[in-house]
């Protein structure tokens, strides 16, 4: 019986040799497990190459979201304002005869405006008429305007809209945009998801993760969990790649569809913004072309119906550059919403993104106008000389 025990001893001692000196061998052989295949990744977002992990489960969610230009946290737009003192000018606007279709008399003095006798001239009718000014009085209930001229004439003060694109320090990863007028926000793409409870004003501005098709129309994925209907965003496609005919790094790309416009500026995204340009059937005309003057302030006037009953008259329109003819780029104190077309053909600005523009603009620059709707005739004969 003892020579047992000591044998079963001896072969105790020689297992437990081995086991240290081979234990994860023996670990495996004891449990009876054979590992075949990669380690599984960390809850994190991966590349798509060069892992040395299985990126399955939370890392592959992550890594889906990632690609769409979605991290947890969201990062924000490499961009900020520009200087808000661009938004300023050395005038005042306002709009001569808000209530009535007639000439409007001009006067040498304030007394004779208010007093309504010995007019010096007259602006010819129409229901959309600026002028400048450098100085106001209010008299009897009434407004009255000096022009930079000296004369006088009767007329409301105006104000223009603030608003302001978007200056980038580095090209972002995806599209982005504006939201148009208030929308609530949904959980999922169609108008059967919930709402969110959060709602976006205009102007806000958003990035676009994905588009999916539902209801009938583009449904923009502007969060983890946040959809909006497309006809409440107007969107900037980034594409860096200079377009056909363009023979630098240096072109303006204005995206009819969208009713935006962009800077790029050597492989970069510099800046971008909200437009209006020429409705229907004043179109902006698509093309490739190139600025060929430049001027701070601009007097544009103009009618197209035989009557002369569109007549407009816009006095020192600011930051002005001509590309496609009558054709421009400028600044529209008289227009208080950005995202529309509603102008005669020409590109308006808000007066703060005008000046950003004129500023960073050269004379020969590109400017590139199209539309990927395709809804905008491309037929040169269809078009005018244009007009503001």
């Amino acid at each position: 019986m003892r020579r047992s025990i000591v044998l079963l001893g001896a072969a105790l001692a020689l297992l437990g040799c081995a086991l240290l000196a081979h234990p994860a061998a023996a670990q495996s052989e004891a449990l009876n497990e054979t590992f075949m295949g990669d380690l599984l990744c960390l809850p994190e977002a991966y590349a798509q190459t060069g892992s040395d992990c299985l990126p399955t489960g939370p890392a592959q969610t992550l890594t889906q979201l990632d690609q769409q230009g979605l991290s947890i946290p969201l990062r924000p737009l490499p961009a900020a304002r520009p200087d808000a003192s661009l938004t300023m000018v050395n005038l005042g606007f306002a709009r001569i005869n808000l209530e009535t279709y007639e000439a409007a008399p001009v006067y040498a003095t304030l007394s004779d405006a208010v007093a309504q006798t010995n007019p010096v001239r007259s602006l010819d009718p129409g229901y959309i008429r600026y002028v400048s000014y450098v100085n106001w009085q209010e008299v009897d209930g009434k407004t009255f305007v000096q022009m930079s001229t000296g004369e006088w004439v009767r007329a409301g003060r105006a104000r223009y809209s603030g608003f302001q694109g978007l200056e980038f320090r580095s090209t972002p990863r995806n599209n982005f945009g504006w939201i148009l007028d208030q929308v609530g926000v949904r959980s999922g793409p169609g108008y059967a998801s919930p709402e969110t409870g959060v709602t976006l004003l205009r102007e806000t501005t958003v990035q676009v993760y994905d588009i999916v098709e539902q209801d009938g129309t583009q449904w923009y994925r502007i969060g983890l969990n946040d959809w909006v209907e497309r006809r409440y965003i107007r969107m900037v496609s980034v594409n860096t790649t200079p377009p056909q005919g363009v023979d630098n790094d240096r072109w303006i790309e204005v995206n009819l569809y969208e009713q935006t416009l962009s800077i790029y500026e050597n492989g970069q995204l510099k800046f971008a913004t909200l437009i209006a340009t020429g409705q229907d059937p004043f179109f902006t005309q698509p093309g490739v072309f190139q600025i060929y003057k430049k001027l701070e302030l601009e007097t544009m006037s103009g009618a197209f119906e035989a009557d002369r009953s569109d007549y407009y008259y816009l006095q020192d329109v600011p930051w002005t550059m001509y590309y496609d003819e009558a054709r421009a780029l400028h600044g529209a104190y008289w227009r208080t919403w950005f995202g529309y077309p509603a102008s005669h053909g020409c590109v308006n600005l808000s007066i703060g993104d005008s000046r950003y523009l004129f500023d960073w603009a050269q004379v020969g620059d590109w400017v590139y106008v199209w539309d990927p709707s395709g809804q905008t005739p491309t037929d040169p004969n269809f078009y005018g000389s244009g007009g503001a």
